[in-house]
């Protein structure tokens, strides 16, 4: 039997953009008139908005919370079932009926979740247009890009949670909102000696948000990306290699405020190994699956840092952190959109 702790409320904290993922099935004439590829994802522009009132419109609408750092809290704290409210969330909605509904699916998927609520943007959603096997996503983060620090973060009752938790994770989407945030929560868990996380999470982030991204990077204990973000995140610091396991060491190494934990970086590469420094560069093969199993790739890297941070809440060891990640990215790969059944099949 391994050694582990039992998850307690508020023990994971994750702060990010939160999106209402609105998915229905349209037809191609909804894709032209609004210029969608089948197969895309792209940031709402203005010829956008009148999609998001029309979409809601269709049959058969779905409705779940979304945004990369929530859909991983809300993975985590499905993985591990009980008790409720593991994972705190905070980010930016707006005070509309769409942050209504968010609120309620958070609330379904029992993560404890404090918005920001504002009245000048509406909240951010995340409109998932299927045709056959093909997703069209177009985001509108509106609410989500308002995060304020000083009117929510700083709040004593709120960061008494911050406080609370053992394990943060941030995806670098954040940066593009709240640098000022992170770095205030990422200089906490430094100081307290707790495990502070991080995501690449596109190839935009490394390239236009370095600045930002290289300010936090001292804080970060964990680090995730794809093979992509990884390639570009080498590139934009001048690594000179394209070799995957000698990016995962350099970005190990770089420099690092608290020294009582050294920097465990983790790379994942579709249907190829999992590259992970284990004190050394160790590749961890992923769950094999049929080809026609996989319904939609989208969920993931949120699916696989999700059950990474369910075991490493529990303070189980790296390889066993990987083992859940690729569990859970296992499951959602075989379901449309960041979705799961009731319950884990996971021992």
């Amino acid at each position: 039997m391994l050694f582990c702790i039992t998850a307690l409320e508020n023990m994971l904290f994750g702060m990010g953009n939160p999106l209402l993922d609105i998915s229905a099935v349209v037809d191609k004439d909804f894709l032209d008139k609004f210029g969608l590829k089948p197969n895309d994802q792209i940031l709402a522009e203005d010829r956008h908005k009148a999609l998001f009132e029309e979409i809601v419109k269709r049959n058969k609408v779905e409705y779940h919370a979304g945004g990369s750092t929530q859909n991983s809290v809300k993975i985590a704290q499905w993985m591990l079932q009980k008790p409720h409210k593991v994972a705190t969330f905070f980010g930016c909605i707006g005070k509309d009926r769409f942050g209504e509904i968010l609120k309620k699916k958070a609330e379904e998927a029992h993560v404890d979740a404090h918005y920001y609520e504002q009245n000048e943007e509406p909240t951010g959603t995340c409109a998932a247009c299927i045709t056959g096997d093909n997703r069209s996503l177009v985001a509108n983060l509106a609410a989500a890009n308002c995060y304020k620090k000083e009117k929510h973060l700083d709040l004593d009752s709120n960061w008494e949670l911050v406080k609370k938790a053992k394990v943060y994770y941030i995806a670098g989407f954040f940066l593009t909102v709240s640098p000022e945030s992170i770095l205030k929560v990422a200089r906490h868990a430094s100081d307290k000696n707790k495990i502070f996380c991080m995501n690449l999470s596109a190839p935009f982030i490394s390239q236009f948000f370095k600045e930002p991204l290289m300010e936090v990077m001292p804080y970060v204990d964990i680090l995730f990306g794809n093979e992509t973000e990884a390639a570009t995140f080498a590139k934009e610091l001048g690594f000179e290699t394209d070799d995957i396991a000698e990016i995962a060491k350099k970005t190990q190494n770089l420099p690092k405020e608290n020294t009582k934990r050294q920097r465990v970086v983790v790379f994942t590469q579709g249907k190829d190994d999992t590259v992970a420094t284990v004190g050394m560069v160790t590749m961890f093969p992923v769950l094999d699956i049929d080809q026609n199993d996989i319904v939609d790739t989208n969920g993931a890297g949120d699916a696989f840092v999700g059950g990474f941070l369910s075991a490493l809440v529990q303070e189980h060891a790296l390889e066993e952190c990987i083992r859940a990640g690729h569990y859970a990215a296992n499951v959602i790969i075989r379901r449309v959109g960041c979705t799961f059944p009731e319950k884990p099949d996971y021992h």
